[in-house]
């Protein structure tokens, strides 16, 4: 009987003690409810993450960041090293600086757009050269600028631009590291390029690292870059 009358204490201890906990607990879940207790309680609750954010006088939604245009033009919106633009020559073999004339700001499609390029004149066949040394990220034909070339700086961060080319330099391929002044082809009047006025369509864009050859990047002038060396 001791035995027994010993379990059944044990037992019935247990029980009272589970309910006691039971409606101590439910008390604490109340409590922490309420307003003044929620803070210290549940800190996930007291501060629910912001639908945006203020970036200077800009509001910008946190749920939808910025595309990659968006992005360009806030982060790397600038002109590029001194060092780089150092080393860069006039793409067009027997072309000075003195001989360019700046079509950067130039109208195009009727006013629709904005040249954001120069175009160095010069014969059907003129050889053209890299104008820094890079990677070359894209051979392309395209309507507008027809036979083309994208090279990629190799800090990754600017792309240099060739189009209208009459040919491709023999053994040219993509990925395909080149130096400064080795020739890429010749000057043409591919794409939407008048037979009557061949010459180079040089561009300039400022861009990510890991942005694609084809995504918007910030065009850079040109002219002022050939031009101040």
């Amino acid at each position: 009987m001791a035995v027994i009358d010993r379990i059944l204490t044990v037992i019935i201890t247990a029980t009272v003690t589970s309910a006691v906990w039971i409606v101590a607990g439910g008390s604490l879940l109340d409590m922490a409810d309420s307003e003044s207790q929620r803070a210290a309680t549940r800190p996930a609750e007291a501060a629910p993450s912001p639908a945006a954010a203020e970036i200077g006088t800009e509001i910008v939604d946190v749920e939808q960041p910025p595309s990659i245009a968006d992005s360009l033009d806030t982060n790397v919106a600038s002109v590029p090293k001194r060092a780089e633009t150092a080393a860069l020559m006039v793409p067009v073999l027997n072309v000075r600086p003195s001989d360019l004339t700046d079509t950067f700001s130039d109208e195009r499609g009727g006013g629709s757009r904005l040249h954001e390029a120069i175009d160095i004149m010069a014969p059907t066949g003129t050889t053209v050269v890299a104008a820094a040394p890079g990677k070359v990220e894209k051979i392309y034909r395209s309507d507008a600028g027809g036979k083309t070339i994208f090279v990629r700086s190799n800090d990754g961060e600017t792309v240099h631009y060739y189009a209208h080319l009459d040919e491709y330099a023999e053994g040219l391929n993509e990925g395909q590291q080149i130096r400064r002044g080795q020739r890429l082809g010749t000057v043409g009047s591919t794409g939407n390029a008048s037979p009557d006025a061949p010459h180079l369509h040089f561009a300039i864009f400022r861009t990510t690292k890991d942005a694609e050859w084809w995504e918007p990047a910030n065009a850079v002038n040109p002219f002022a870059l050939l031009t101040q060396n």
